[in-house]
């Protein structure tokens, strides 16, 4: 379902007519600065009259606002000429475009950083403004909301320098009393430091800036006031709507300032002294039934007030803590109320403090003073008592009891709040008005919901928000599904009975739901412990295809009870909703959910174990399904049966399911519940920095104590050369017993020393400045060796090397990788990050055999390839576990899941035996040796073990010859198998006595990996033998950021242990979906043992997916740790060389990455150097006009389409396989799913079954094609009335770096070259011809170099390339049957022809080309 507030906000946005058409602002940007060839001069009388004066009386509409961003009125007329002397119109509508471009998720910031004198000026006069009363409230309302963006962006060092000072502790001058400020200086022995350190800075500045600092200690004062007496305000019509506005966007901004602990600091304090918020629960706006975003705001402002976290160390309080805390402001209230007024509360002071925690016990204890005795007591407490006389805050004696009672009642804490909240939802649940008011988000108002901020206040208050955005998000999705599932059955009202007219593969008719089992409560629960229904599915009329998706429903899957009945205001059937978007208004009376606990046949028997009837052909009438029905929601249901109201079960009609990708919310939402109750903490190295607070480069490995000096590099290193070329800059010197250059392996002693102080001692400022100072580190290098050891004679018994030649960067990349701490790799388009994160795991696996590595990636596919890789390097295979369905698209002949493993421990081990049976028959050793681990283990013992202990000690005489040691050999018959002799004639005694020790290993790896495969031997149950692999046997273990966040609390309480995370695509892994890899284990001691965390992503590629625009945008729940981090300034390693693309196809999204350059391969291999065959250019961005007379359709919202661009974009896949390009080298993009719908329609119409043609690797969207690539790439950007998404530079960068060799990419020109994001990417296509250029006569492959001139023919229309390709095709056909000319081969296609449903590709012969329609022709 498209929310209202969601479509219209994206039909707002301005098309290519409205940019080039004849509206006021067009006409303004034509006259003024669009067609000028440099910056203009502003004219105020311009800005005022022209646009200012026109936006306010049109009431600030969207619309135009965004034409005006999209003619780049901010970029080339107003930041250009804006000077101290500009105008207030001037300034005011520089923020109003600011503003668009934060809500539009757009670069905000960037353009000042280069006039940072006028960008404070500028700031300033925004604060100056914003207390101006006399300044219409839409417009402060305009200027607030610019205030918001600054302190959500404080990442900015242009912001932040402005920002900070409105928050500094300066703020305490406006405490209400000199015993208040006193206080609060009292509880932290550095805020008085801090404290006088202000006032002396006051002090010792000119007047000018005396003046500066008390109008920023005093601008959030004054704002507070001006606020109070806002939400007093009792106006009407359109000023009592704007009074609303402006006061919930005050409360977004204090909800923002006390949500972040650097502006928390000393606002909180501010806040309590003001008693903010019993003033505002008192006043007009909260009490107005009408006001429920307010309210919401105003729970929301109270929960971060009073969240347990120490102000200033940002330490989170314990619950004793807590408690402790409230026992003493307790205490000192009873001691007041006794000494003041013991008459009147003496049963006050007597109570104990649970009584005084209820409002209602301590209200009844106040309600005997008069209101001059509660205004003595309140100042008695401490309490601001005294307003300006101008404040409209009602101070009567309801306003001192709220301030007492606010102030002493027991709160409940974020943790007992989120222990109440339901994971699984009801259809009140799914239709709350917040629910609601979050769907029907468009950015004209703020949301009650929790932002994720550039930092946390603590790990608790981290996992509080993750649950509740993630609850949110989950519940959206749900309720979108079960409103299409009721649209698609259209239930109707037939002789009192509900009919439905209509059908969906996800839902199907039942009967009532029979309750066959109500367990007892467990203890301390008041819900039953389980309630079992059973459900009878009618599947006789189902297709086959849909049969088998219900009966294919795993146990714990979700599945979704309904009562759907069409909605009338008298119906019986109603959920007690009266509102307009309420469920009964979509025709849902009752939603209740149920896990799947089996899928039963007509018998009653599993129907896992009944597979016979497996056919297309048998059509079973019944499935019987055994549920397990939500119990919480169970015991209400039946709370309300017994108070007289109709049972729910009776209307339920209708079962819901969902798709497997979809319908995995329960399980990840436990896991967050769970992870927020229960406190768990970050690794100790690294929770101060994923908080936010701590030295951005504290986590990493220069900065921790645990650094390891000394690395095993193994085959990182290729030669001396490679060696040297990677440790630029540093002093590389050779061990003290080697000299000169020599090979791998290489292992590297670092040490570090600081520069020779100067002799002559500087003044006591300059040693000041020099402390300030980074003084760089003198690196040196010690470089040593070893003889790898020879682990036996046979081929496999060789170790894997590493082929890559990595960059310094990369080397930098995995040396902070094998080091401890946190490392961040950026790693763009084509740089070799899956291989640095390879290679990053071989050495750890080298360096510590021990210790456990946990991989992550966001998708299977990235996951596969990362597994792929690193089953390339010299890991034993045993040590490798593949958790999830993923594994089974792993392109290896070996199954690494733990059933895998265990199968494949188990067949190890029978090879092993029948080893040990062959090497007791080689040394004549009587009895059954090889019957199993433990006989084999006693055989090693008893004969193998004597028997090389005799012969080794009898080498060691240096008298024995040569000869004499390969005579000796106790193996010989064993190792007859050996490919080549054993001992070549030419070997020395030393070589020979190395042979000998390999020929050893080898035996003893044997008998070693027996004693590890004994307990499967000894493990009855296929559960236990996995788990016992999982826990104990694997080393590196993979798994995506789902299955993690599916399994955690699973996999923590099997004992799992890892020592180190290693993420890939972390950019694309939300930020709870980050942390749960690091909390997979149970703490120790309190402490989380990680010692390493590696990301590795591109925060300019594509961000999480996440559906609804309010979570998105205003909550900020697509933001990934990796980005945040990033944005906090955490170093990161940029890899700078690209090996995908031709240099020239790296141009077009090279300027998103300053740094990057090239390897040599892609300038000199042959296959970059020649052209493309058949095309006049490697890369061209091709116009397509109007198809018949259509551009972009949506027949469906968000369902985008564009039959023009489809046809071009299967035309030129044509005449590339015409050309004899491979079908596996080409891939289609699309920029929308209905895009990729399209072409691939028109591809089965036109090639599917075709010889000639065939079907293409891939057909999908951009999104789903990151982390992908192939040698040549056909995109359709599908629109052509605006840029759509493709403004997010994120996705574009996605969309031009697919490709190695061909990039052709169809669209519009007039839309994107109007997009000033875009102009650094589209100007470089645009420099070529907009019209598609080919090249006559030639084939693929060509020996044409890639620049070079050669005639060319023009494609002009969708038309023309239609007909050109048409008669290629039938001089083909001609030629074949003529026998000129032989049918391509069949093609192999790997499995990906489309993302999602693995089409089987069937090539016939062709006979005739089919006819192209007539207007192709």
């Amino acid at each position: 379902m498209t929310s209202q507030g969601d479509f219209s906000s994206m039909h707002s946005r301005p098309t290519v007519a409205d940019l080039n058409g004849d509206n006021h602002y067009t006409e303004v940007a034509r006259k003024h600065w669009l067609n000028a060839a440099k910056p203009p001069k502003v004219k105020p009388t311009v800005v005022k009259d022209e646009l200012w004066d026109k936006l306010e009386a049109e009431g600030f509409p969207y619309g135009s606002l965004l034409i005006l961003e999209t003619l780049q009125v901010l970029e080339r007329y107003l930041w250009p000429g804006y000077s101290d002397a500009s105008s207030d119109q001037h300034v005011l509508l520089l923020t109003t475009i600011i503003n668009v471009k934060r809500r539009e998720n757009l670069p905000a910031w960037t353009l000042f950083q280069d006039k940072p004198a006028e960008f404070s000026s500028f700031f300033r006069r925004i604060l100056s403004m914003t207390v101006d009363l006399s300044i219409p409230l839409k417009v402060r309302t305009i200027m607030l909301s610019f205030i918001i963006g600054a302190f959500s962006s404080l990442d900015n060092g242009l912001v932040r320098k402005e920002c900070a000072p409105l928050v500094s502790i300066a703020l305490w001058q406006n405490l209400h009393s000199e015993s208040a400020r006193e206080d609060k200086l009292n509880s932290h022995v550095s805020l008085r430091k801090m404290w006088k350190s202000s006032g002396k800075r006051y002090d010792a500045a000119d007047p000018a800036s005396q003046a500066k600092m008390r109008f920023d200690r005093a601008w959030l004062y004054t704002l507070l006031l001006d606020f109070l007496n806002r939400v007093y305000e009792t106006a009407s019509g359109e000023a009592g709507k704007d009074n609303l506005l402006y006061c919930e966007r005050f409360m977004e901004l204090l909800i923002d300032l006390q949500s972040q602990l650097p502006t928390r600091r000393y606002v909180n304090s501010l806040l309590i002294d003001l008693n903010l918020l019993p003033a505002l629960r008192l006043s007009p706006v909260y009490t107005d039934e009408d006001n429920g975003l307010f309210r919401d705001l105003h729970s929301l402002l109270r929960h971060y007030t009073y969240f347990p976290v120490d102000d200033q160390s940002g330490n989170q309080l314990s619950p004793l803590e807590c408690s402790e805390a409230r026992h003493k402001v307790l205490a000192k209230l009873q001691r007041v109320a006794f000494g003041k007024l013991e008459d009147k509360l003496k049963l006050l002071a007597l109570s104990n403090y649970g009584a005084l925690g209820r409002r209602d016990d301590l209200l009844s204890h106040l309600e005997t003073l008069e209101t001059d005795e509660l205004v003595s007591l309140c100042e008695e407490l401490g309490f601001k008592t005294q307003y300006p006389e101008s404040s409209r805050v009602v101070r009567d004696r309801g306003f001192y009891l709220e301030l007492m009672v606010a102030r002493y009642e027991e709160r409940p804490t974020f943790q007992e709040s989120v222990k109440e909240l339901t994971i699984v939802p009801t259809e009140r649940t799914l239709y709350e008005p917040t629910f609601l008011r979050n769907e029907t988000y468009n950015g004209s108002r703020p949301l009650a919901i929790p932002k994720l901020n550039l930092q946390y206040l603590t790990m608790g208050d981290f996992l509080w928000r993750s649950f509740i955005l993630h609850r949110c998000e989950s519940f959206y999705a749900i309720r979108n599904d079960v409103e299409e599932v009721i649209k698609q059955v259209r239930p109707r009202t037939l002789s009192g009975t509900t009919r439905f007219d209509g059908a969906s593969r996800m839902a199907l008719p039942i009967a009532r739901p029979a309750i066959v089992e109500v367990g007892l409560p467990n203890v301390g629960e008041l819900v039953p412990s389980i309630v079992r229904a059973e459900v009878i599915l009618d599947v006789y009329r189902l297709a086959y295809g849909v049969r088998k998706e219900w009966e294919s429903l795993r146990p714990n899957d979700v599945v979704f009870l309904a009562a759907a009945h069409p909605f009338s205001e008298d119906s019986e059937f109603s959920n007690g909703y009266s509102d307009a978007h309420s469920a009964d208004r979509i025709g849902l009376r009752h939603l209740r959910a149920a896990e799947v606990i089996q899928v039963q046949d007509e018998k009653g028997k599993p129907l896992r174990e009944n597979r016979s009837e497996d056919d297309e052909q048998y059509r079973p009438r019944q499935r019987r399904l055994i549920l397990k029905i939500d119990a919480a929601a169970y015991e209400v249901d039946r709370q309300q049966l017994s108070q007289g109201n109709a049972d729910i079960y009776d209307s339920i009609n209708l079962i819901i399911r969902r798709r497997g990708r979809e319908n995995n919310f329960k399980p990840i939402l436990e896991s967050i519940k769970r992870l927020t109750l229960s406190d768990v903490p970050a690794p100790s190295w690294f929770q101060g920095v994923f908080l936010g607070y701590d030295d951005p480069s504290a986590a990493t490995y220069k900065k921790l104590s645990s650094r390891l000096k000394k690395i095993d590099y193994g085959d990182t290193f290729l030669d001396w050369q490679h060696l040297i070329e990677s440790l630029e800059g540093k002093a590389v010197v050779p061990s003290e017993d080697l000299e000169g250059s020599f090979g791998p392996p290489y292992v590297l002693e670092t040490s570090t020393s600081e520069p020779a102080e100067p002799e002559v001692r500087p003044s006591k400022k300059r040693r000041r400045e020099q402390d300030g100072e980074q003084k760089p580190l003198i690196e040196s290098v010690k470089v040593s060796t070893y003889k790898p050891p020879n682990n036996g004679p046979y081929p496999m018994d060789a170790p894997k090397r590493n082929t890559v030649r990595f960059t310094p960067t990369q080397i930098e990349a995995i040396t902070s990788g094998t080091q401890p701490g946190l490392t961040v790799i950026v790693g763009p388009p084509g740089t070799g990050k899956t291989d640095v994160a390879t290679q990053i795991i071989n050495n750890i696996f080298h360096n510590f055999p021990n210790q456990r590595t946990l991989l992550i990636a966001h998708s299977n596919q990235a996951l596969n390839q990362l597994f792929q890789k690193i089953t390339a390097l010299d890991i034993d295979e045993r040590y490798l576990l593949r958790l999830g369905h993923g594994e089974e698209e792993l392109e290896t002949d070996v199954s690494y899941s733990k059933h895998g493993r265990v199968e494949s421990f188990l067949e190890r081990g029978t090879q092993y035996l029948l080893e040990v049976s062959r090497l007791a028959a080689t040394i004549q050793a009587p009895g059954a040796h090889g019957n199993s681990c433990e006989t084999a283990g006693y055989f090693n013992m008893v004969y193998i073990k004597p028997i090389w202990t005799q012969y080794w000690d009898s080498i060691t005489n240096e008298e024995l010859s040569r000869d004499e040691i390969v005579v000796a050999f106790p193996f010989h018959d064993y190792f007859s198998n050996t490919p080549g002799p054993l001992f070549p004639p030419e070997t020395t005694r030393d070589e020979a006595v190395e042979i000998v020790r390999g020929c050893y290993r080898h035996i003893e790896r044997i008998f070693a990996e027996l004693e590890e495969i004994r307990p499967f031997e000894i493990l009855r149950s296929a559960k236990d033998k996995a788990n016992y692999l999982l826990i104990k046997e694997a080393k590196i273990i993979a798994m995506t950021s789902t299955h993690a966040a599916i399994r955690r609390q699973e996999i923590a309480d099997l004992g799992f242990h890892y020592d180190n995370v290693i993420m890939e695509e972390a950019a694309q892994i939300t930020e709870i979906e980050n942390f749960i890899p690091l909390a997979l284990q149970k703490p120790q001691n309190g402490k989380m043992p990680l010692q390493r965390v590696v990301l590795v992503g591109d925060h300019l590629q594509n961000s999480p997916i996440i559906q609804n625009l309010a979570f998105r945008q205003y909550a900020n729940l697509e933001q990934s740790l990796f980005l945040r981090l990033v944005r906090l300034g955490v170093p990161t390693i940029t890899l700078d060389r690209q090996g995908r693309a031709r240099p020239s196809l790296a141009e077009l999204y090279k300027w998103r990455y300053p740094q990057l350059t090239s390897l040599p391969v892609v300038e000199q291999s042959p296959e970059f150097q020649r052209a493309n065959a058949g095309f006049r250019y490697d890369y061209q961005f091709i116009d397509v006009p109007d198809y018949k007379g259509r551009g972009e359709s949506e027949p469906t919202p968000h369902f985008i389409q564009n039959v023009g661009e489809a046809e071009y974009a299967v035309a030129i896949y044509m005449y590339m396989r015409l050309l004899g390009y491979p079908a596996s080298k080409v891939s289609i993009l699309a920029t929308y799913a209905g895009q990729r719908s399209l072409i691939r329609d028109v591809l089965t119409h036109r090639c599917k079954g075709n010889r000639l043609f065939g079907m293409p690797r891939i057909v999908t969207t951009v999104d789903k094609y990151q982390g992908e690539q192939n040698d040549y790439v056909i995109l359709s950007l599908t629109r052509t009335l605006r840029p759509g998404y493709l403004r997010d530079l994120r996705r574009l960068t996605v969309a031009l770096s697919r490709s190695r060799l061909g990039l052709y990419v169809i669209g519009r020109r007039a839309v994107f070259e109007s997009c000033y994001e875009l102009k650094d990417a589209f100007s470089r296509l645009f420099a070529r011809p907009t019209t598609l250029r080919l090249v006559y006569g030639e084939f693929f492959p060509c020996e044409r170099a890639v620049d070079a001139e050669v005639a060319e023919t023009e494609m002009v229309s969708v038309e023309h390339i239609g007909q050109y390709v048409f008669e290629m095709t039938q001089a083909k056909i001609k030629a074949l049957k003529e026998g000129a000319e032989a049918l391509p081969a069949i093609e192999e296609i790997p499995n990906g022809a489309d993302d999602d449903e693995g089409d089987v590709i069937e090539e016939d012969v062709p006979s005739e080309p089919e006819e192209p329609d007539e207007d192709l022709q």
